[in-house]
Order: structure tokens, then C-alpha cells, then sequence
């Protein structure tokens, strides 16, 4: 089972409604990039965003936080009703303790990498993470190039995972289309986060369908 979770970084956001309505014919979640214009060059959402969109769509939503200190925010994020909350490893000081309390707070945890971050940082904190994202762009801006050397630790992290013997979601943000989510799923990961290659497309589900149709 491969997830696809499209990223509104990409909507037409006086669209943005419909365009999440359209996703949802064939999302499994919807992906909030929440930028704070420190950690990445950029400015994007907040938990209004996500209380908004937790108004009208029933997809979890899978919020990923590309912010400074964001222990400090995490709780606002899942009262608004985030259902996954995945942090960067990066921006935590205490990660160990970061995860525990998001899954205290009621929802999934995940981890973030950037692309020169080993995947080794994580083998301490595999006990209390649900989701791992491999970034396979630099974070901060939608429609950037997919970086090849992101498939070694795709497989990595894989690795790691089954190790545990645990139930951990590995996915992958950054260059997503019909042509590298085929590759990236060969490494092993199982949820797709893809922008432009949905919500830049007129026909939403029929996009969604390629990338789906693309990895079987």
C-alpha cells in the first residue's frame, strides 16, 4: 500500500477548498508545509490554515513543520487538528523528547531530514517516531528538482525501520512525480508527498491517479 498525500504548498489557494475537495477523490492525506521564514527561506501557514482545513475535509491531515523550536508550537498544531505532526531533526534540540510529546498530545509523530542529514541520526529515537521524511529537495520552496542521492537513504531508513519490527510510515517530499515515484518506492518508501504534480495539474484526480498508476 502506497499513500499519497499532496502538499498545498502547490494549491491555488483562492482555490484551495475545491482543489483539497478534488484531492480528496484520491488522497489519503493532505500535506501542510508549515514554513516560518528562519529554518527555511520562506513563509507559508499556520494552524489556522490547519483548523481550516480540518472545517471541511475528513482526510487526516499531515502537517510538517519546517519552523525553529517547534516544541513550542506543536500543541496548537494538533488542537487546530493536525493528525500527524513531523518536526525536522535539525530544529530539535531534545528530539527524544519532541516525538514523546506530540504523541502525548494525541497525534502521530514523524521526523524530518534534510538531504545532508545521515539517516543515522535517528536510531535513538526509532522507539517513538510513526513516520520518518526523507526530503529529497532542500526544504523551503515547491517545484524544485528531485536530488538522486536521496534513494540511498530512502533505502536506509528502510532499514531502520524494519529493524524495529515496528508499524513506521517512510516518506519521501521533494520532486515528486510519475517519474521518481516509481524509483523511490523501490527504495522502500510507502508514502509520497507530491505538489506541482497535483495541485498544478487542471484535472486533480486524474493527476493523483498518474502517480498512483506510475508505482504499480
Amino acid at each position: 500500500m502506497v499513500y499519497i498525500s499532496p502538499s498545498i504548498l502547490s494549491a491555488d489557494l483562492l482555490a484551495l477548498k475545491e482543489q483539497v475537495l478534488a484531492a480528496e477523490q484520491g488522497a489519503d492525506f493532505i500535506h501542510i508545509d508549515v514554513m516560518d521564514g528562519h529554518f527555511v527561506p520562506n513563509l507559508t501557514f499556520g494552524a489556522n490554515m490547519v483548523k481550516a482545513l480540518k472545517s471541511f475535509t475528513s482526510i487526516p491531515l499531515d502537517v510538517h513543520l519546517m519552523i525553529e523550536k517547534p516544541e513550542l508550537s506543536i500543541a496548537q498544531y494538533i488542537e487546530a487538528g493536525a493528525d500527524i505532526v513531523t518536526v525536522h531533526q535539525e530544529a530539535c534540540t531534545h528530539l527524544h523528547r519532541t516525538l514523546q510529546t506530540i504523541k502525548q498530545l494525541g497525534a502521530k509523530a514523524g521526523v524530518s531530514l534534510n538531504p545532508a542529514t545521515p539517516v543515522s541520526t535517528l536510531e535513538h529515537v526509532m522507539d517513538v517516531v510513526d513516520l520518518i521524511l526523507i526530503m529529497t529537495v532542500n526544504p523551503g520552496f515547491g517545484g524544485q528538482t528531485f536530488i538522486q542521492s536521496g534513494l540511498e537513504k530512502i533505502k536506509q531508513a528502510k532499514q531502520l525501520i524494519v529493524k524495529t519490527g515496528r508499524s513506521i510510515l517512510l516518506e519521501v517530499d521533494g520532486g515528486i512525480t510519475s517519474q521518481t515515484a516509481p524509483l523511490v518506492v523501490a527504495a522502500g518508501a510507502d508514502t509520497l508527498v507530491a505538489g506541482n504534480a497535483i495541485f498544478a495539474q487542471k484535472d486533480i484526480p486524474k493527476a493523483i491517479q498518474l502517480i498512483r498508476d506510475s508505482i504499480i
